[in-house]
């Protein structure tokens, strides 16, 4: 198989974890026959450095004829003061818009080789696997928004056709696995729960009645994905709900170094990052985790590309690193901690195995 990949590193860690992911897609396009362009763009605040925009033009053209995206992290300190019309992250944000990445895929997997870096009690992670679905271009992120000297406000909006596909690809995603779908919401409270609870209804009554389905206020659900995390599936939610509880959900795991995403739309296109942000405290030493780049390597296989057997190939390669006890600082080493490179070239060693 021949494929386009555009590589934007970002900033931070971003470019030190996203060379260890392109490194394994490497191995596996070797080991599998396949044939990858590899073409780099620049974005977020290194890309207004350069040009003045998180999002230029010619970064904008590279996403938009790739068959799928490799993100690292956007983010600098120096960007960080709310008065900055111009931020690293509206880069992001204006990927999503243009490509029409509707829905954001974060899994939640417990790795039993180093479950003792969750908070939690090992008992209460054993068999976590849990996929939440966040809406991302819509909501209060993407509403109005206003600001005087005394008064600020963010618009809310969301539609039926927004809520109906999230629906539809939760429920889908649900049958593949253990057919349970969460429906998150605020509906006591918000006008846009309501709506988004009314519909998802509908469509998992006329199209999924396969499919078990429950809600659940957000602030339960905050509750309960540390009290009971094994007993949730597929969970949907809202944009600025998904990215609170998304990050609480990292906490399972142990880890954000370990957390993939992909973001996806109506087309195989998709756009593949960690969930752990720049970290530009730690940029430059060598010591990021890369392996949630890596897993998020691996969905670009299994989303993008439609190779499943090479995306199982990259995950397993990750447990087998794990399993050997290779960890980088953040996952609590017995020893030394790895370096960015040592994981990056454990899962390789583990491939070529």
């Amino acid at each position: 198989m021949k494929a386009h990949i555009a590589l934007l590193p970002g900033d931070g860690i971003g470019p030190e974890v996203t060379t260890e992911a392109v490194e394994c897609l490497k191995v596996i396009a070797s080991r599998f026959g396949h044939e990858w362009r590899l073409e780099e763009a620049i974005v977020g605040a290194a890309a207004i450095d350069a040009t003045g925009m998180p999002l230029p033009p010619a970064t904008l053209a590279l996403a938009k004829t790739a068959d799928a995206i490799l993100f690292g992290a956007v983010g600098a300190p120096r960007y960080s003061d709310p008065a900055h019309k111009v931020r690293p992250e509206q880069g992001i944000l204006q990927l999503r818009q243009e490509l029409g990445l509707y829905a954001n895929l974060r899994p939640v997997v417990c790795f039993e080789a180093v479950r003792d870096t969750s908070p939690l009690k090992p008992e209460l992670l054993e068999g976590v696997d849990i996929l939440v679905i966040r809406e991302l271009t819509g909501g209060i992120y993407f509403g109005e928004k206003t600001r005087t000297e005394t008064r600020a406000s963010d618009l809310c909006v969301y539609t039926v056709p927004e809520v109906e596909r999230i629906a539809r690809l939760g429920a889908r995603l649900a049958r593949e696995r253990r057919g349970k779908l969460t429906s998150v919401d605020k509906a006591n409270v918000l006008e846009t729960s309501r709506l988004w609870r009314s519909v998802v209804v509908r469509v998992m009554k006329e199209e999924f009645p396969d499919v078990l389905l429950d809600h659940m206020y957000v602030d339960a659900a905050a509750m309960h994905l540390l009290r009971r995390p094994s007993d949730f599936d597929v969970l949907i939610t809202e944009n600025m709900f998904g990215d609170i509880l998304t990050d609480e959900a990292s906490m399972l795991a142990g880890s954000l170094g370990l957390c993939a995403s992909a973001s996806i739309g109506a087309s195989t296109r998709g756009l593949y990052e960690p969930i752990h942000g720049s970290a530009p405290d730690i940029a430059g030493k060598g010591i990021a985790n890369p392996y949630a780049a890596i897993l998020s390597a691996a969905m670009l296989l299994r989303h993008s590309l439609r190779l499943e057997r090479e995306a199982k190939a990259l995950e397993a390669a990750v447990v087998a690193a794990l399993s050997a006890g290779v960890r980088t600082a953040d996952l609590k080493p017995r020893g030394a901690p790895a370096s960015t490179r040592d994981a990056g070239d454990a899962v390789r060693a583990a491939l070529a195995r």
